[in-house]
């Protein structure tokens, strides 16, 4: 009978690169694209500008998620990087300064001082720096910056999200293009907070509520501000 130590167990952690740049990008797509074409429903029932808005709403946030977080995480990878070299070098410097260091560590954590010794001198003897990078920097595999993946991963998911909004432009009637992108959006936002919550392991009704609760306000301030900018030109 397979136990849990037998079965690979699941990790939540080992996915949050990817899962935080696509659910941002698809929430963000959907919310930022559909209050752009709300705000400019409630100013103007011309079709051809409010499909131009989400046209423009969905390249432009697209372009500038994938922009934005490539820059992001390159100063992030940028900076791991440099601590990485500052430590190479001071574990060439001074090898016993450093091992007596992740000893110290390893004590904080519970070990007594002579097998936190032990320990220090095989994993340093195994690979010095990956140790140190792991356990004195908190840097490992999972949590590495990896840039252009979370920059592909942002843009992708934000055209996907945008995508709604843009078809909804153009196929729902004028009369209701307010009330329908807003409901529509609503339903989107949840589902894919509920299944962010589910991949990643967080609270599912905190994760619905929330993306509701906040899409909600962020529709009604633009369709409000379109109205009142609307009447005043007119």
């Amino acid at each position: 009978m397979e136990t849990k130590h037998d079965s690979a167990e699941k990790h939540f952690v080992t996915r949050i690169g990817w899962l935080r740049a696509s659910v941002l990008g698809a929430n963000d797509g959907i919310l930022s694209t559909t209050s752009i074409v709300i705000g400019v429903a409630a100013a103007s029932t011309d079709r051809d500008t409010i499909i131009l808005a989400a046209l423009a709403g969905l390249i432009a946030g697209a372009m500038s998620m994938a922009a934005g977080e490539y820059v992001s995480v390159s100063s992030q990878a940028d900076s791991e990087n440099s601590d990485l070299k500052r430590e190479q070098q001071e574990l060439s410097e001074m090898p016993e300064s450093e091992l007596a260091e992740l000893a110290k560590i390893y004590v904080s954590r519970g070990l007594d001082a002579e097998l936190a010794h032990q320990v220090a001198i095989q994993l340093s003897k195994h690979n010095a720096l990956e140790a140190h990078a792991r356990d004195e920097l908190g840097i490992n595999e999972i949590t590495s910056a990896r840039p252009l993946q979370a920059a592909l991963a942002s843009f992708g998911s934000f055209i996907f999200g945008a995508l709604l909004p843009l078809v909804v432009s153009i196929l729902a009637p004028l009369a209701y293009m307010v009330y329908i992108q807003y409901v529509l959006s609503i339903i989107f936002l949840m589902l894919l907070g509920a299944i962010a919550a589910q991949t990643g392991g967080s609270y599912l009704k905190t994760a619905v509520l929330r993306i509701a609760f906040w899409g909600t306000a962020a529709m009604a301030i633009t369709a409000v501000v379109g109205h009142l900018f609307g009447n005043s030109i007119a």
